[in-house]
């Protein structure tokens, strides 16, 4: 399953490289990857795969968040259908 991963912050030294090894260490692939500083703020969005992850969505959610949020980073994760959804008119 595909989905998007959105990150927020302050721009800092290694924010790719931290939210990388967080992907990584659930086994989710990064299929493409979008990213600017904008005004002093990093933004960044990710398209990944989870089907390769052994670890349920809800789960890789709530360390997403929970993790990002002890980085300084605002970090959420969509399924790429409700993505799509949402942002259809």
């Amino acid at each position: 399953m595909k989905a998007i991963i959105s990150v927020f912050s302050k721009d800092r030294i290694g924010i790719i490289a931290d939210v990388c090894v967080l992907v990584s260490n659930m086994r989710v692939n990064i299929l493409d990857l979008s990213q600017t500083i904008m005004d002093g703020f990093f933004t960044m969005v990710m398209l990944v795969d989870t089907s390769t992850s052994d670890v349920p969505f809800d789960t890789i959610q709530k360390t997403l968040e929970s993790e990002g949020e002890k980085l300084g980073l605002s970090i959420r994760i969509q399924r790429e259908d409700i993505f799509d959804a949402m942002h259809r008119i």
